[in-house]
């Protein structure tokens, strides 16, 4: 009997614990997300660049071909379905190969991937799409940036691939959600401190953009450019 009583009081403050230690985290979470760096940048109108969310998960996108680079000497356009050479915009986003792969829809998801995800356990990949078109919108906002930050923007994603020894990025063939994208191997590791959200965020303050001090969610991102 005593042994059940002591069971039970370890089970108590563990739950105990873990809920405090969630609490802080969430807590954290959304204080951090409201605070904006960069906020008193100039506007310069040479490059323009995109956010988007799909409701979870934010993209950079950002110009397919331009005088600072051309996306697609890496990023083929024969290396998705569609290899629409048309497109004008490539979006980039980071994540944990779990949550990419093998979690198209939040109803696939297991209890084992979001555990590897969230205790840095995993590996990650970087997920692009080509556009043609895309329009402002809540979801979807647009932003001018000079040339010199958007080298930086670019410094920022390209570290961001993993590079066989020969110094190329290295596509996963097979792996698609649609016609227009691709997936390829990425540096890093996917955590409750550094998300896909996180990553995005990162991007922006890499070239000097508005953004919050930390997030981990797209609304953490999105709430500076209302």
């Amino acid at each position: 009997m005593r042994f059940f009583k002591k069971l039970l009081k370890i089970i108590g403050r563990t739950a105990l614990v873990l809920t405090g230690i969630i609490l802080i985290y969430l807590l954290s979470a959304y204080t951090l997300s409201r605070i904006t760096v960069n906020s008193d940048i100039k506007a310069v109108d040479e490059i323009a660049i995109f956010i988007k969310t799909n409701g979870v998960h934010t993209d950079i996108i950002v110009p397919a071909k331009g005088e600072i680079i051309d996306w697609t000497k890496e990023i083929k356009f024969d290396q998705t379905i569609a290899k629409d050479a048309t497109a004008q915009y490539l979006a980039f986003g980071w994540g944990d190969r779990g949550f990419y792969l093998n979690t198209p829809q939040w109803s696939d998801l297991k209890a084992s991937t979001a555990f590897t995800a969230a205790f840095y356990l995993g590996t990650s990949v970087m997920h692009t799409q080509f556009y043609n078109n895309l329009s402002e919108s809540e979801s979807c906002k647009k932003i001018m940036i000079s040339r010199a930050d958007y080298q930086k923007l670019v410094d920022y994603i390209s570290q961001s691939f993993y590079r066989d020894p020969s110094g190329n990025i290295v596509w996963i063939q097979g792996s698609s959600y649609g016609n227009h994208d691709a997936f390829y191997e990425a540096n890093g590791k996917y955590s409750l401190f550094k998300t896909c959200n996180s990553w995005a965020n990162a991007a922006l303050k890499s070239a000097n953009q508005k953004a919050a001090l930390w997030t981990a969610t797209d609304t953490g991102i999105f709430c500076h450019y209302n």
